[in-house]
């Protein structure tokens, strides 16, 4: 079972409600901190909890590819079926955008590493007939 931190929680949502939005980092901090208020130790919280506003965010967090529904349903010893929601945390895409951020850093430190990575056949397919001529 993988762990998802608050710092992940937070790169993942300044990365998609957060673009959307323009928020702050401080509004970013403070919805990670709402959202995993909800989770704790847990990959999925009861509908019930939620509040109409929780609700809302929690749709937007779905719609981000965040979070994600499930229910299930129960017999009632009436014989009615009574439906529970949850709502599942997707550890493994906020932990994919949060560390997101760590490979483009490490693409972009040095350009000029993608020169290095090419091999010789590489480098002499792309010769134009000219280049060839002056060697």
């Amino acid at each position: 079972m993988s762990v998802v931190t608050m710092h992940q929680v937070e790169l993942a949502l300044a990365k998609t409600v957060g673009k959307k939005s323009d928020m702050s980092g401080e509004d970013i901090r403070k919805l990670a901190e709402h959202v995993m208020s909800f989770f704790g130790y847990t990959d999925e919280v009861i509908d019930n909890r939620l509040t109409p506003d929780d609700r809302d965010i929690f749709y937007t967090l779905e719609e981000e590819g965040l979070v994600t529904t499930t229910h299930e349903e129960v017999l009632l010893k009436k014989g009615k079926l009574w439906r529970i929601h949850y709502w599942i945390l997707k550890k493994d895409q906020i932990i994919r955008l949060a560390n997101a951020d760590d490979e483009a850093e490490k693409a972009a430190d040095k350009p000029s590493d993608v020169y290095e990575e090419l091999s010789d056949e590489q480098w002499a397919r792309h010769r134009t007939p000219s280049s060839e001529d002056d060697a």
